[in-house]
C-alpha cells in the first residue's frame, strides 16, 4: 500500500505528522510506502530528532502551505506546489492509493474534487465521521463537505455511508437514520420530508427520523444530515464529551474519599477517556471522491495521525469505491425502473 501524507497540515506540522508516521510504519506492515510531502529540510530535521529511518520512507518537495486563514477553492488555484495539492496529484497519478492530511479541511475536500473529480453517480463528495456510542459505532454523514445539498445528494451520502459501514465497519445490514426534529414520519422541514421520501423508496435498511438523543439512546449505524448541521453536530459532540471529562476529573479530586473511588474504578475511567478519545479514530475518511482522502484534526497528536494512516489503508484493503459505485450505480438502475414502469404498463 502506498500512501501520501500532508506532513506540513495542522497546527503541530510537521512535529506530529511526522511522529504519526513512525508510529504507522512500526504497526502497519502492509505499507509499502509512505510519502512524506512538504519541506524536506524540515521533515528530514523531524526524522533525525526521532532517530528514526525506514526504507518505506520517501519526502516528497511541496514549496506551499495552505494556511487556515485562507479560501479553499483559491487555496487549489494559487497555491499548486502546497503539500495537500501534491498529495491529491500523488493519488491522482496512481504513484499513491491514498492521502491523509490534518491541513486545511475545505482546501483537502477542493483539491480533492477538482483534481480526482466524483466516482459515477455521485455527484458531490462528503466527509464521514466515526463516532461511539454505548454499544457500537455510527457513521455520521455528511460532517462538513457539503454545506447546502439537494436531496438527491443526501441520498447518495447515505448510499456511500452504507456501503462504508457494511465493507469496512463490517456492519452487515447497516440500519440509517435521517438527522430531524422528531422521529415521526412527518416530522422536519420541507427539505427532510422530501429526503425522508426518497430514503424510504429505497432498498436500504431505513429506520426512519431520528433525534439527537436516538444517535447515543437507539443509535443507527448512519446518520444522514446536510454537512451545516453535521458540522456543527460533531464538534457539539466532541466539546461535550471533553467537557464532561473536565467536570468528572474536578469532582473527583474534591476529596479524598472521591480520589480513593477514581483510583478503585480507573480501568472504567481509561476505557471512557479511551473511547470518547477522537486520537483514537484518525480522520474522516472523503467519500465520493475518485481516490482514498482521510481529513484528520487539525490538533492531530501523533496517535492520530497514526489511526488516520490506518483508516487509509483499511479503505485500500477492502476497496470501498468500487463497493460504493455499484451500489449506486444500482440505485440509479432501480429508480431509472421506477419512472419508466407506468409509461410501459399503459
Amino acid at each position: 500500500m502506498k500512501i501520501a501524507l500532508d506532513a506540513m497540515g495542522g497546527d503541530h506540522a510537521p512535529a506530529n505528522l511526522v511522529e504519526g508516521a513512525m508510529l504507522a510504519l512500526r504497526e502497519y506492515s502492509e505499507i509499502s510506502r509512505l510519502y512524506l510531502v512538504g519541506d524536506p529540510d524540515r521533515i528530514k530535521s523531524e526524522l533525525q530528532r526521532l532517530s528514526f529511518s525506514d526504507a518505506r520512507i520517501e519526502v516528497v518537495a511541496a514549496t506551499q502551505v495552505v494556511e487556515m486563514s485562507e479560501g479553499a477553492a483559491d487555496s487549489v488555484r494559487k497555491k499548486r506546489d502546497s503539500s495537500i495539492s501534491r498529495c491529491v496529484d500523488l493519488v491522482k497519478s496512481g504513484e499513491a492509493e491514498a492521502l491523509v492530511s490534518a491541513g486545511h479541511t475545505g482546501a483537502a475536500v477542493a483539491a480533492a474534487h477538482i483534481k480526482l473529480r466524483t466516482l459515477p453517480g455521485i455527484e458531490r463528495p462528503a466527509i464521514a465521521a466515526v463516532m461511539p456510542t454505548s454499544t457500537n459505532y455510527f457513521l455520521l454523514i455528511d460532517a462538513g463537505a457539503n454545506t447546502d445539498p439537494s436531496p438527491k445528494q443526501l441520498v447518495q451520502n447515505a448510499i456511500m455511508g452504507a456501503a462504508y459501514s457494511r465493507h469496512v465497519l463490517g456492519y452487515s445490514n447497516p440500519s440509517i437514520g435521517l438527522m430531524s426534529i422528531g422521529t415521526e414520519d412527518e416530522k422536519g422541514n420541507e427539505f427532510t420530508k422530501e429526503v425522508f421520501d426518497l430514503l424510504k423508496a429505497t432498498s436500504l435498511n431505513f429506520r426512519g427520523n431520528v433525534e439527537g438523543h436516538d444517535i447515543f439512546e437507539n443509535p443507527v449505524e448512519v446518520v444522514i444530515c446536510d454537512g451545516f448541521l453535521g458540522n456543527v453536530l460533531l464538534k457539539t459532540i466532541e466539546a461535550t464529551a471533553l467537557a464532561v471529562l473536565s467536570w468528572l476529573k474536578k469532582e473527583l479530586m474534591k476529596s479524598p474519599v472521591r480520589m480513593a473511588g477514581a483510583w478503585l474504578a480507573r480501568d472504567a475511567f481509561r476505557a471512557i477517556k479511551k473511547k470518547a478519545n477522537p486520537d483514537e479514530y484518525g480522520g474522516m475518511p472523503l467519500l465520493g471522491v475518485n481516490g482514498i482522502c482521510i481529513i484528520a484534526h487539525g490538533s492531530s497528536s501523533p496517535t492520530a495521525v497514526k489511526h488516520a494512516i490506518r483508516q487509509s489503508t483499511e479503505s485500500i484493503r477492502t476497496q470501498v469505491n468500487p463497493h460504493i459505485i455499484r451500489e449506486v450505480a444500482q440505485y440509479n438502475a432501480s429508480a431509472s425502473a421506477t419512472l419508466i414502469t407506468p409509461s410501459v404498463q399503459s
